[in-house]
């Protein structure tokens, strides 16, 4: 006789969660259709598409592509921008909302905290263009600044258009926009420890860094771990908007990256293979960095994004 009971558990289940189903179907279906079933697409990083053939009828080519683009020097000068600014986004940006929460967190007095959040969240709810016309506003050639050396009858300079001032000034308005909004993981951490914790190290002679080392750091490694391993994951997208809107000041030669490399080569140079390949690549590598990074947390005693 067959055992019924472990399927009326699961229909008992999906119909006392089906309000929280029927909300998450949506988002669901959107991973599903944009983002899972997207990657067939990728076949045609291996195809010379031609759009009106379609993917399936276009001539299969193999790794054309990828040979062409690995000897191609404008994505080798794209992905060497990708890995810098990442690499400057992580250092200087990825420390500053633990920073943050900490300095919120501290903060006795609950009305003061509400507004502090409240002014560093804003921010994140301004559009990248809007973003990038107040540091115009400011740094460009007619900007405030420029306005306050020249009356000074100093030398101006022009640090929106500047290619060497590019990469630092990309990390700048991500601190600006978004620093205050990544603080909300941490703080949601915080309000998770024992009060009692800090008190007891208070009482045994902990001094505020002993207590940081001790208590509060333990209560965000798990956190700072995992989307540390999610940024690595995501590591070769650096703002796609954000960049685009700057890439003609400074110049390809600075400004290009992975992301609008893809742009330029498939979207408005109609190449779409070769801007498919060079996603496909990386896709990849975003891949095969979660794996090591969660494979190093594993190492470290750490959950991780999964098991």
């Amino acid at each position: 006789m067959v055992d019924t009971a472990p399927r009326a558990r699961w229909r008992a289940r999906l119909r006392s969660q089906r309000t929280l189903l029927l909300l998450s179907a949506p988002a669901v279906v959107y991973f599903l259709v944009f983002h899972y079933a997207a990657l067939v697409g990728n076949v045609i990083a291996f195809k010379d598409y031609v759009p009106y053939q379609g993917v399936w009828e276009s001539p299969w080519i193999g790794f054309d592509h990828f040979s062409a683009m690995f000897s191609d020097e404008s994505f080798w000068q794209a992905a060497w921008n990708t890995v810098a600014i990442a690499g400057l986004q992580i250092v200087f940006f990825f420390p500053l909302p633990i920073a943050l929460a900490m300095l919120l967190h501290s903060l006795a007095h609950g009305a003061v905290r509400k507004v502090v959040q409240s002014v560093v969240y804003l921010p994140h709810f301004i559009s990248w263009v809007i973003v990038v016309a107040l540091f115009q506003q400011v740094l460009g050639s007619t900007g405030m600044l420029n306005g306050l050396l020249g009356d000074a009858g100093m030398h101006t300079v022009d640090v929106m258009a500047d290619p060497g001032a590019f990469k630092p000034l990309m990390v700048a308005e991500i601190i600006w926009k978004d620093c205050g909004w990544g603080t909300i993981i941490f703080l949601a951490a915080l309000s998770q420890v024992n009060e009692q914790l800090y008190e007891a190290s208070a009482i045994d002679g902990a001094g505020p860094w002993r207590r940081f080392w001790h208590v509060t750091l333990p209560a965000l490694r798990p956190i700072i771990i995992l989307l540390l391993i999610m940024r690595l994951g995501d590591i070769l997208t650096v703002g796609f908007e954000q960049i685009l809107l700057q890439r003609d000041a400074v110049g390809p030669e600075a400004g290009e990256v992975l992301d609008t490399f893809v742009y330029w080569q498939g979207v408005m140079g109609a190449d779409w293979g070769y801007a498919a390949a060079a996603g496909l690549f990386k896709g990849v590598i975003g891949a095969l960095l979660v794996y090591a990074a969660n494979k190093i947390a594993h190492s470290m005693g750490e959950q991780g994004v999964y098991k």
